[in-house]
């Protein structure tokens, strides 16, 4: 029995394992990766924005910590990020793929340019991301890969029109599913979560707009947005040894939004 304590006690730390995390410049990125580094990982954390890096950085340790400056949509950059992971910390065992944007405007005003623009982002690079972090950890044949999907991704946006990040999100999970199938023999999964309504710079103009506000509470279930605190859980379930039989899922952590 106490055998049986200390491996679940121990089931969700990361202690000794190498994370990535992408958009970690701020927001649920940021969050992202001091969850990480406080369940044991050693952590780099990769945006485009050098100073809030290096910032975060200073404030977890860089004992255990690296700021690798990155350009997700350059395949180039991403394959730079996972060497300089493995260089600084020897192995790479999570992948945070968290990078995302947005550009909010009815479809019939977004030029091709313009959705493309997104599409390269939210999902392009993460393909990219996800085969350079794969190819790694199937050398091993362990690890994990978390995309970080949406809400708009498993239905439309509807009020609030952005065709470009709706149809990159559903990519994303679809992605999810497929690269879960391809690789889950060879002891790589790949997951996704799919984060509601939180707060962010992505959804702070939203936030600041009491209508904003009281569209999101009057049409979740939970009655308000989330916490940043609630996301930590689903990321902590898929990064360790606590998922090791979940292969290609998408989790919604919206406080029902997605059931109604």
């Amino acid at each position: 029995m106490a055998s049986d304590r200390l491996s679940q006690s121990s089931l969700f730390r990361l202690d000794g394992q190498t994370a990535i995390v992408t958009g970690a410049t701020s927001g649920l990125g940021e969050r992202f990766a001091r969850v990480l580094h406080d369940a044991g990982a050693y952590v780099v954390v990769a945006g485009r924005r050098t100073d809030r890096l290096n910032a975060l950085v200073d404030d977890l340790g860089s004992d255990r910590a690296l700021a690798v400056a990155t350009d997700v949509a350059d395949p180039d950059a991403v394959t730079a990020l996972v060497q300089a992971a493995v260089r600084r910390f020897g192995a790479l065992d999570v992948m945070v793929n968290n990078a995302g944007v947005s550009s909010p405007m009815p479809a019939e005003d977004e030029s091709a340019l313009a959705f493309a623009r997104v599409v390269a982002v939210n999902l392009n690079a993460v393909f990219s991301c996800c085969v350079a972090a794969a190819r790694v950890m199937l050398a091993r044949n362990i690890g994990s890969i978390i995309n970080v999907a949406s809400i708009l991704g498993l239905g439309a946006s509807w009020r609030i029109p952005q065709a470009s990040y709706a149809a990159s999100k559903g990519g994303v999970v679809n992605l999810t599913r497929e690269l879960g199938a391809q690789w889950a023999a060879r002891g790589v999964r790949v997951n996704a979560i799919a984060p509601g309504w939180f707060p962010s710079e992505m959804t702070a103009e939203l936030f600041d707009s009491e209508r904003g506000l009281r569209y999101v509470e009057r049409n979740t279930p939970a009655g308000r947005p989330g916490r940043p605190d609630e996301l930590d859980g689903a990321l902590l379930f898929l990064s360790s040894r606590a998922s090791t039989y979940v292969i290609g899922q998408t989790i919604a952590v919206d406080g029902g939004w997605s059931v109604v």
